[in-house]
């Protein structure tokens, strides 16, 4: 069986994509620090679920622990890598800054060092949506520029694409960055806009809708997050020396390496979001109408030509039948 290590696997993405990994014929270890950002008895729950597989051994550490990291990868000799482990959080960056320094830069430079030391096959590593920042081009496309993050996580995220580049270049470490666009589903996180709203409607609470609801989001299932991911694991990218950035191609180089958007391909207005919501839950919103908030951007939008290309898959799972799973799922596990 090939070995694959999961960061953040107590996570939301980590928790499906282990799942996935282990019903596919993976031998997988998930690694978390099971830390307090959220609601801790969803990350346990998401733990129990996963310790009933055969194939997973789970792993408390943390990423910024770099000898217990090592240690790791030596005792696991890993096929591959894939990195979801993070600081998650657009609005948590403002406040909590120091936080996104150690998961998503110092956590993030100890997984490269180690592939480094125990050479992996394939390291997959989540980057975000939110590196665009400011670009105002749709659908966004990883031929842009994305020099203008408009979020320290923006930033650290764009720092992880830099990072693992040089890694790429100087170690010949095969790496795929997979940007996520604004992933939701069951055992999501709490602190996304979707699990608010739910929680709020279904208590009589008002929501708050930013920018007064005239903002598009790219909402991607999990489960087509993930089935990106399987599907990508096996085709490491491969080092090209006829590459050239007067080709235009920037998400590629010359070192093994690779950049693709994941997301629906279909941005859905917030307005429209609370109003399938509303439906699910057979109950309206009240709603408080604000001012977008900083670090926000008004659009997102994913051009996954790419990524089709490359596997043959892309994100197809409607809004509505993912908000009807994810409602479905909160109001068992709630």
């Amino acid at each position: 069986m090939k070995k694959v290590l999961v960061t953040g696997a107590a996570g939301f993405i980590g928790f499906h994509m282990t799942k996935l990994l282990a019903n596919n014929g993976y031998e997988v270890v998930g690694l978390d620090n099971m830390n307090t950002y959220y609601d801790p008895e969803l990350k346990k729950g998401r733990r129990d679920n996963l310790d009933e597989l055969d194939a997973f051994t789970f792993v408390k550490i943390d990423l910024k622990d770099k000898e217990d990291i090592d240690n790791l990868f030596e005792k696991y000799e890993f096929d591959y890598v894939i990195n979801l482990a993070a600081q998650a959080g657009v609005r948590y960056s403002i406040e909590n800054p120091y936080a996104y320094v150690d998961s998503n830069l110092v956590g993030f430079i100890n997984i490269l060092e180690a592939c480094r030391n125990h050479p992996v096959k394939h390291l997959l590593y989540a980057s975000s949506s939110s590196v665009y920042g400011g670009n105002s081009v749709v659908p966004f496309s990883t031929e842009h520029p994305v020099d203008h993050p408009v979020s320290l996580y923006a930033a650290t995220k764009k720092s992880n694409e830099l990072m693992a580049h040089s890694y790429s270049h100087l170690y010949g470490i095969p790496t795929t960055g997979l940007r996520f666009f604004t992933v939701y589903g069951p055992w999501g996180r709490p602190d996304m806009a979707y699990f608010l709203f739910t929680k709020a409607i279904i208590n009589n609470k008002p929501i708050k809708v930013f920018n007064h609801g005239k903002m598009e989001r790219d909402f991607t299932y999990v489960d087509d997050i993930v089935k990106g991911i399987l599907k990508l694991l096996p085709i490491a990218p491969e080092k090209n020396d006829e590459w050239t950035d007067k080709d235009g191609d920037l998400s590629s180089s010359k070192a093994p390496y690779k950049i693709y958007n994941i997301g629906n391909n279909s941005p859905v207005k917030l307005e429209e979001f609370i109003s399938i919501l509303e439906t699910k839950l057979d109950k309206e919103a009240k709603k408080v109408y604000m001012d977008m908030q900083p670090g926000d951007v008004l659009r997102t939008y994913a051009d996954v030509s790419d990524l089709e290309n490359a596997i043959g898959f892309k994100p197809s799972t409607s809004i509505e039948d993912g908000l009807g799973k994810f409602v479905d799922w909160y109001k068992d596990f709630y």
